[in-house]
């Protein structure tokens, strides 16, 4: 049975629904454990979502909106990609997690999208029913089009903060209208990588295209 780690976050129940629901196993690691240990024998990683990442991991002083910071938490996801690249699992990042995952490879955040007036609301992170669904294009020809089978997709969304520089090797395959990033993709396409904004764990139950994304996940650890 493949085996997917899975970093510890408060809304763990969707995701491991996502992935058991196509015959996955998963492995729920937290920040305490050894980064070596945590990926011993699985087949891929999964990044969840959760709180801001601190801005000193990408040089900048801290924002009033960014609230909640794990410092721990951080160094050990970002320790975590850095260990499955070097292993070629494959990852899928979700939300904080594409994030992370950006951070981890020399990018920046947009610590609080909504001081940019040009930018809609996307969702109240934290908050009971905070989600909001909107449209995001994505690249024809991408890794992500392929598993979504389609180039515009309804993505329930809760974050403040979103991509700004984007971090080496990687490469932007979706946008929401209002051009903030949505998906990223490595340049290297040897190894597989899918790193979403939004939380296709939300509707997955009801999208088939957002179950693909776990679909997919999985079968390339079989």
């Amino acid at each position: 049975m493949p085996l997917i780690a899975i970093t510890s976050c408060r809304k763990l129940e969707d995701y491991r629904q996502a992935v058991l629901h196509v015959g996955g196993e998963v492995r729920i690691v937290e920040s305490a454990a050894v980064v070596e240990q945590a990926l011993a024998g699985a087949g891929g990683l999964m990044l969840t979502g959760g709180d801001d990442v601190a801005p000193a991991r990408y040089g900048e002083s801290q924002h009033p909106a960014v609230v909640e910071v794990e410092p721990e938490r951080d160094e050990f996801e970002i320790a975590l990609v850095q260990e499955a690249r070097r292993r070629d699992l494959p990852i899928f990042a979700i939300c904080r997690g594409v994030q992370v995952l950006n951070v981890a490879l020399g990018g920046s955040l947009y610590q609080n999208i909504p001081d940019d007036p040009g930018t809609e609301p996307h969702g109240r992170p934290g908050e009971p029913g905070g989600g909001r669904l909107h449209d995001v294009t994505i690249e024809p020809g991408s890794r992500l089009a392929a598993v979504m089978q389609t180039t515009t997709a309804t993505a329930s969304c809760h974050h403040h903060q979103a991509i700004d520089k984007v971090g080496d090797g990687l490469h932007v395959v979706a946008r929401a209208d209002d051009g903030i990033v949505e998906a990223l993709e490595l340049d290297r396409p040897e190894q597989w990588l899918l790193a979403v904004q939004w939380h296709p764990e939300d509707t997955a139950a009801d999208d088939p295209a957002q179950q693909q994304l776990f679909d997919a996940l999985v079968a390339q650890t079989s």
